[in-house]
């Protein structure tokens, strides 16, 4: 049987097993068929679904800027959700994802021309 079909199908058992090695380690699966940048792409994005706090937004675009993303890879992250999140909880999060990157987008609005 191929990988990914036992993998979905454990999932869908709740095979607690597999469910804490993927919590645990994030998955033997996922680091066999995709990068380490990737799957930290992943993460950010999963970060703006569920509109996380701010330190995991700090932790999940570290992971990615280590993993090799750029800024720019982390911000086309937070555009491509849109069609799945809507743009509100897209313009929620955004300050949240600049200040991960270094960049007060709140302080840069009241004092424009920075």
């Amino acid at each position: 049987m191929d990988g990914y079909k036992q993998h979905l199908r454990r999932l869908a058992v709740h095979d607690e097993a597999l469910l804490e090695g993927i919590a645990k380690e994030g998955g033997a699966l996922a680091s066999e068929v995709i990068d380490e940048r990737t799957a930290a792409l992943v993460r950010v994005a999963a970060t703006i679904a569920v509109d996380a706090a701010p330190s995991s937004f700090q932790h999940a675009v570290a992971l990615a800027l280590a993993a090799g993303a750029t800024s720019g890879e982390i911000v086309a992250t937070l555009e491509a959700v849109t069609p799945v999140t809507g743009t509100a909880r897209v313009v929620q999060c955004a300050p949240k994802v600049a200040l991960a990157l270094g960049y007060d987008v709140e302080a840069a609005l009241e004092r424009p021309g920075r």
